[in-house]
């Protein structure tokens, strides 16, 4: 492997999306990132079938189709950068980080795995992390708003590390897909990264706005709100878990972008400053005559599409018979080939008439929806990726409605090594 190239390790892979990003393919190979070792499990079912896509497209090598709580850090081979896309839910400390029973929540306890990875690893701890999670992260749960941010984030100012976020809508940045995600990234103080990072802690936004890694990747530029918000968490995750509606009776806001350093955070509010290049959803649609019959509407099933795509106004009764009001907005039908598509979900295969999946009107004015290829494609991932033998259609779009947009991936990848360049690895 060469010298120059960071060591990946992969976790909640997926069917790939970061290491594409990262390593590109096919003729667009990339330099600079190398993955040594991956995970991929989904509890509750023998199939797997995101770890098949997984080896089919990468190999067996260093790959872990395993219950990444079973995984022991010692076959976890050594890293410079721990990347995932990890679930959202329940992050709350009931005693001490070092007590597992004190964790709560079957989906929060993935954080919990990624930071016994990065305490476990000590000295040999990935000096770079890049992170990826639903948007209300931010703002989660309802009922204390900002807590689980704060445990993240105390928990890894804890093992030495500085961060910065951002909530990124990749299609504001030229993608084909409407997709708003939290991206997360953080440097070990050791780093020339994270020493650059320190410099700037009297100077937040200098960082925020032009000087950081993510800054680098996807300009941006200060609201007219010109929100600037400053807390002091401290280091102590277990502290913010139990003691936070007292410390913080008004919950905590995190806006859209933000920094982490020992403990205090710095968040403002950014709009995005990008005049490059950008992709639609009709840029990236098959020709008619490619499309397989079967994704064409039928004329019986028009008049149920049309409702379901409709603005609503309607009675209805809950199972207890309590009768409300219903009432909902129109979607568009069909969907606007001239802007990015809309946020592609997980139930987006089949043929069954949903209000969210995207339809789309062909030249010849038939209504069809959209195939896998597509739906790959609107990630951005390489045609055909998830079409492997046995692979179900449904299946593929299900891939891609859990997937990240690749494109987001590759950019920050390449400011980060650019950033590594400039202040030092």
């Amino acid at each position: 492997m060469n010298k120059k190239e960071l060591r990946v390790v992969e976790l909640f892979a997926g069917v790939g999306g970061f290491r594409l990003g990262l390593e590109g393919y096919g003729k667009k190979k990339l330099k600079g990132y190398k993955t040594v070792w991956s995970n991929q499990w989904e509890p509750g079912t023998k199939k797997q079938h995101a770890s098949e896509v997984y080896i089919a497209r990468f190999g067996k090598e260093g790959h872990s189709n395993q219950d990444i709580a079973k995984v022991s850090v010692k076959d976890i081979k050594d890293h410079d950068l721990l990347v995932g896309g990890f679930p959202c839910q329940d992050y709350s400390v009931a005693r001490t980080l070092n007590q597992a029973t004190g964790l709560t929540g079957k989906k929060g306890v993935l954080w919990w795995e990624i930071y016994r990875i990065l305490k476990e690893k000590g000295k040999n701890a990935p000096r770079f992390l890049f992170l990826e999670n639903v948007d209300r992260l931010l703002r989660s749960p309802a009922n204390a708003r900002g807590k689980d941010f704060s445990i993240m984030l105390t928990s890894l100012a804890d093992l030495g590390y500085v961060v910065e976020w951002r909530v990124i809508n990749a299609a504001e940045y030229g993608k084909p897909q409407r997709r708003k995600r939290t991206f997360i990234m953080g440097y070990k103080k050791t780093t020339g990264v994270g020493k650059e990072m320190l410099k700037h802690i009297n100077e937040p936004l200098s960082w925020m706005l032009k000087h950081g890694v993510i800054a680098a990747a996807f300009p941006v530029e200060h609201t007219i709100e010109n929100e600037h918000i400053y807390y002091e968490l401290g280091k102590d995750a277990a502290n913010v878990s139990s003691e936070f509606k007292k410390r913080f009776p008004d919950d905590v806001l995190f806006l859209n972008t933000g920094m982490m350093v020992d403990g205090h955070v710095y968040t403002i509010r950014t709009k995005e400053n990008y005049r490059g290049k950008r992709i639609n959803l009709g840029d990236v649609l098959l020709k008619e005559k490619d499309v397989p019959e079967e994704y064409f509407i039928k004329n019986s099933d028009l008049k149920t599409w049309k409702y379901l795509k409709g603005a609503k106004k309607e009675p209805r009764s809950s199972k207890g018979g309590f009768e409300y009001l219903y009432s909902e907005g129109s979607m568009a039908y069909p969907d606007k080939l001239d802007r990015p598509s809309r946020t592609i979900i997980t139930a987006e295969g089949g043929s069954t008439p949903s209000r969210f999946k995207h339809i789309v009107e062909t030249e010849s004015g038939r209504l069809r929806r959209l195939t896998p290829t597509e739906l790959e494609r609107l990630c951005q991932f390489p045609d055909n990726h998830t079409n492997i033998e046995g692979m179900s259609d449904v299946r593929r779009a299900f891939f891609m409605g859990n997937a990240l947009v690749v494109g987001v991936v590759k950019d920050m990848g390449r400011a980060l090594l650019k950033k590594i360049d400039e202040y030092g690895g």
